[in-house]
């Protein structure tokens, strides 16, 4: 083999072996139509959950002021500081699961930009490409290489 002949095959090439197999065009098809819409509605979920888990950190924060206050107020200073303790854990529990479910909704979102990616190669594989030209294939119509 010649030193300047390339190995690599070309995209060319092997795109007619992309159109040979529809059975796997149609899985393909049909698993991005089954998983987009559950994408979308867990990234939904997702976001309700972000928004309900906000909207709790900022009560348990307003309620952990309050009681900051109360206990400043009063003066035979009751014994708040076990509540305060547990407010300040489930503080900490509700950030922990805020950032585990900002990590989920990135994750999400970078499946769904995975398939959106996916959708024109999609397209693309279920196209008929043209005939190659006769005589610039190589091969002649019995078979044999030229």
């Amino acid at each position: 083999m010649d030193d300047t002949e390339s190995t690599t095959t070309s995209a060319d090439e092997n795109t007619g072996n992309l159109c040979d197999n529809p059975t796997r065009d149609t899985l393909a098809e049909g698993l991005l139509g089954l998983l987009k819409p559950t994408v979308d509605q867990l990234d939904d979920r997702v976001r309700a959950t972000r928004i309900s888990q906000l909207e709790l950190k900022q009560q348990i924060d307003s309620l952990n002021e309050e009681l900051l206050k109360v206990r400043e107020s009063l003066n035979n200073h009751p014994d708040l500081d076990p509540y305060v303790k547990k407010l300040i854990t489930c503080k900490h529990k509700v950030t922990v699961v805020l950032n585990i479910l900002q990590a989920s909704q990135d994750r999400l979102n970078q499946i769904r930009r995975m398939v959106e990616k996916d959708k024109p190669k999609v397209k693309v594989i279920s196209e008929p490409l043209p005939e190659p030209e006769q005589g610039t294939s190589g091969i002649s119509d019995k078979g044999s290489i030229n």
